[in-house]
């Protein structure tokens, strides 16, 4: 398509169209319109602004919400472990108490075992007293059998007595005095017997 064609064809259309008609502007909607944009330009920002802020609000009160949960938790998380520590301790005092009256027990069991293994230092005296009391008998014995010792014999025998009167050395030398008395008074008898035979007349 030329040039001289379009011209021809814009002319045609202004023709056709006629004069415009006049135009009206109301100022006052134009300012209002412009008023409204502008402050829709500025409410924007502030709106978003102040939606931030009450995020970021909405968001530290979450976290110190959060932060206090978890505070108390650990708070009640530390006191259960303070509990369980304490019976813990009280369970370990307890079970040490238990193994000391054990150990004293055992202890207590093994002295008394012991004891019971000691003579009786009253019987061992009397052993020993008995045994000194037959020593003393067996040398009187001695004294008066072997080496005619009699008069050494017979003090012996007494002091066996004395000393030791309830033991059965005591009740041996008794039997031995007893067997020289009677030796004794047979001999005197025969002697008495022997001078009655040699100094009395006979009645023939």
């Amino acid at each position: 398509m030329t040039e001289d064609k379009i011209k021809n064809l814009l002319q045609k259309a202004d023709e056709t169209a006629g004069v415009p008609a006049p135009v009206f502007i109301n100022i006052s909607a134009v300012r209002r319109r412009a008023n409204r944009r502008r402050i829709i330009s500025i409410a924007t920002p502030v709106a978003a602004a102040a939606a931030i802020l009450i995020a970021v609000g909405l968001y530290g009160f979450t976290l110190r919400a959060a932060k206090t949960t978890h505070q108390q938790k650990i708070s009640s998380l530390e006191m259960q472990i303070e509990q369980l520590q304490a019976r813990a301790d009280a369970t370990y005092n307890l079970v040490q108490e238990v193994l000391d009256n054990e150990r004293k027990q055992q202890r207590l069991d093994e002295l008394q075992a012991q004891l019971a293994s000691i003579p009786d230092p009253i019987e061992e005296i009397q052993k020993q007293v008995d045994k000194t009391a037959f020593n003393l008998v067996y040398q009187a014995d001695r004294m008066y059998r072997e080496l005619n010792l009699k008069s050494s014999a017979i003090q012996t025998y007494k002091r066996v007595i004395e000393l030791f009167p309830e033991t059965h050395g005591a009740e041996v030398a008794r039997e031995r005095l007893l067997e020289i008395q009677n030796i004794k008074y047979k001999k005197d008898s025969k002697g008495d017997l022997l001078w009655k035979q040699q100094n009395v007349p006979s009645s023939c």
